[in-house]
């Protein structure tokens, strides 16, 4: 029988919503899986925008400058808390040497959007 576990994005300090700072494909990190291939961590991301201009927000899925696995959203002025990624199940690659699968986000203006939201790991 599987196990749920809300946890908090790896990319956060104690739950706190991160501020994208990055604005090219090398992202801020958000989260980071774990390595297992059989554990899946159901993300839910959210975004606000404090700027009082549209600001396109790309998330990266998988690594840095994966252009097939990056999600653009142009977030309004002001926003606030924007579903961005809805339950997306990702897991790590497992195998002989296993790693993470990581979600990173830039932005064409820098530190003025931030992201929340949580994990729901299934193991």
């Amino acid at each position: 029988m599987a196990t749920y576990t809300k946890t908090l994005l790896s990319g956060s300090s104690q739950g706190q919503p991160i501020t994208v700072v990055q604005t090219a494909s090398t992202g801020t990190t958000i989260h980071a899986t774990g390595t297992s291939s059989t554990t899946i961590d159901e993300v839910w991301l959210y975004a606000n925008n404090t700027s009082t201009s549209p600001v396109l927000l790309t998330v990266q899925f998988g690594g840095t400058g994966s252009v097939q696995h990056a999600k653009p959203i142009t977030l309004a002025p002001q926003s606030g808390d924007v579903l961005i990624v809805a339950g997306l199940p990702l897991t790590g690659t497992g195998g002989g040497s296993p790693t993470a699968n990581t979600i990173y986000a830039f932005a064409a203006t820098a530190s003025v959007i931030t992201i929340s939201g949580y994990v729901n790991r299934i193991a």
